[in-house]
């Protein structure tokens, strides 16, 4: 009989292992499970492109893994395009103290994510994300801003790095990529250039945080 928690937990401890990660009480479980519920609705929906096990785990965890000591404590975050849920999802799993937002206007996507964040909502507690069915720009025309905004593969990196701007105008945009150069903005500098590995597949990866020039050299910035 198929057992897919046994055969993504093993793979789930390797990657927070091999990433350093610090994981809160609870936190594995809860991403296991979400990683459970994935792996059956792929069979279903075009979720991923993950071929195996390795790839699924790599592709869902291991870029939350790597920011989540990167981001500012209690920070509002928001993830556009979540898809399936990454990074947003395991992110704030990760770290419980930011406040985050999961933007993905396709419907299918959206009520299995709505679905996800119910199941793992604490007994007590709210879910560890907000969800809205939207694009990134809707949230731009309703004036949302955020301190932290970060995609993966929703837009192309230069598009993307013009709608984070504008959705964390005095914060850190995040655009994760392969191999890729980071792209440019003007009055917006590269304050962070990470290249990395995911750690069971070994594909090379890369995420680039800006932040406003104007922030940067304002008083109190770094």
């Amino acid at each position: 009989m198929d057992d897919p928690a046994g055969r993504l937990a093993p793979l789930l401890a390797r990657l927070l292992a091999a990433t350093g990660t610090a994981v809160p009480a609870g936190a594995v479980g809860r991403i296991l499970a979400w990683l459970v519920a994935v792996e059956g609705w792929r069979r279903r929906v075009d979720l991923t492109a993950a071929r195996s096990d390795a790839e699924l785990v790599d592709l869902l965890v291991a870029d939350a893994a790597v920011l989540a000591c990167r981001l500012p404590a209690a920070a509002r975050v928001v993830d556009v395009g979540s898809g399936a849920g990454a990074p947003g999802l395991p992110l704030g799993l990760l770290r419980p103290d930011l406040a985050l937002t999961l933007a993905e206007p396709r419907q299918k996507r959206a009520a299995l994510l709505r679905v996800a964040l119910g199941r793992l909502a604490g007994p007590d507690g709210p879910p560890p994300a907000r969800l809205l069915g939207e694009r990134g720009q809707e949230l731009v025309r309703r004036a949302e801003r955020f301190e932290v905004a970060l995609s993966r593969a929703a837009l192309p990196p230069e598009r993307w790095l013009r709608l984070g701007a504008a959705l964390a105008p005095e914060g850190d945009v995040w655009v994760l990529l392969a191999r890729q150069e980071p792209p440019s903005l003007q009055g917006w500098r590269c304050c962070t250039d990470l290249r990395y590995r995911w750690p069971l597949t070994g594909a090379e990866r890369r995420a680039a945080c800006f932040c406003s020039a104007a922030a940067a050299t304002s008083p109190g910035g770094p």
